[in-house]
């Protein structure tokens, strides 16, 4: 299984195999990445350039390549769920509490080098965040919520439905009064 710098575990043998798709990637198969910022990385971006742009991953012209293959692949999940327990984000604006989903990263560093390799980034909820690091679980496990974290996503549904409730000036008035 992947680790962490710090010899946690990430809880995946492969993080490749979450990737949906590369963040550079255009709905047209083209590489935004050596479009938009072609000068960081001037022999990828003329490689690119003289295929049209196109992504060796998706287009079938060119090399075959696999996400891992590309020195510019990038892949940020942005579905707003757990991706082990399916727990959905319920944000309350203008407070301070901390998210129900966290950020977990899969990808760290290359064992040759320990330079950071590739991006890939997913959504967990802190409480399989936990676990995962934890060592003994992980992202492809059948699992689902922790009651705590169920009773957050509740509490918090809660506060939004109270948000969404009417109250006429008047009552407003007279709930301030008495």
């Amino acid at each position: 299984m992947e680790k962490t710098p710090a010899g946690t575990s990430v809880g995946v043998a492969d993080p490749y195999a979450f990737v949906e798709r590369c963040d550079h990637l255009t709905d047209d198969g083209r590489c935004r990445y050596a479009l938009e910022y072609g000068s960081h990385d001037p022999a990828f971006a003329r490689e690119r350039e003289a295929d049209d742009f196109a992504c060796p991953v998706v287009t079938e012209s060119g090399p075959d390549w696999d996400w891992r293959d590309c020195p510019q692949f990038r892949a940020r999940n942005r579905s707003r769920e757990c991706v082990r327990c399916g727990l959905d984000e319920r944000r309350v604006a203008h407070t301070t509490e901390r998210p129900l989903l966290e950020e977990h990263h899969l990808s760290y560093a290359d064992d040759d080098s320990r330079a950071v390799s590739h991006e890939i980034t997913v959504y967990l909820c802190r409480w399989c965040h936990a676990k995962i690091h934890g060592s003994w679980a992980r992202i492809d496990d059948d699992a689902n919520p922790d009651p705590e974290a169920l009773a957050a996503r509740e509490g918090r549904r809660s506060q939004e439905q109270a948000e969404f409730e009417f109250a006429s000036a008047a009552e407003r008035r007279e709930a301030d009064d008495g």
